[in-house]
């Protein structure tokens, strides 16, 4: 199972319970919010690591690096990268 196809399954869980929905949302908070979120989605079965959620908010951004203009030294700079853990909280609070 892909980065994606888990944080999609554990966006999906938490739509039902609502324990696991608080439990995500409070690692905001918390003094390393990416390292905890991974520890709760692996206590759920769905084992992440930091460097899996990093590097999935890379790939993203370097795939539509090379998707304008082939990727080359013509592609605009984009200026931000992909946040996975940030993108995965917006989610979670709108549900």
């Amino acid at each position: 199972m892909t980065t994606s196809e888990k944080l999609e399954k554990l966006l999906t869980i938490a739509q039902s319970d609502r324990e696991l929905k608080e439990r995500l949302l409070a690692t905001r908070e918390s003094a390393n919010p990416v390292a905890d979120f991974c520890e709760i989605a692996t206590d759920v079965g769905l084992p992440l690591s930091v460097m899996d959620i990093i590097n999935q908010g890379e790939e993203f951004y370097a795939e539509i690096k090379r998707s304008t203009n082939g990727g080359g030294e013509n592609s605009p700079d984009l200026d931000f990268q992909n946040d996975e853990y940030s993108i995965f909280m917006m989610r979670l609070g709108t549900i």
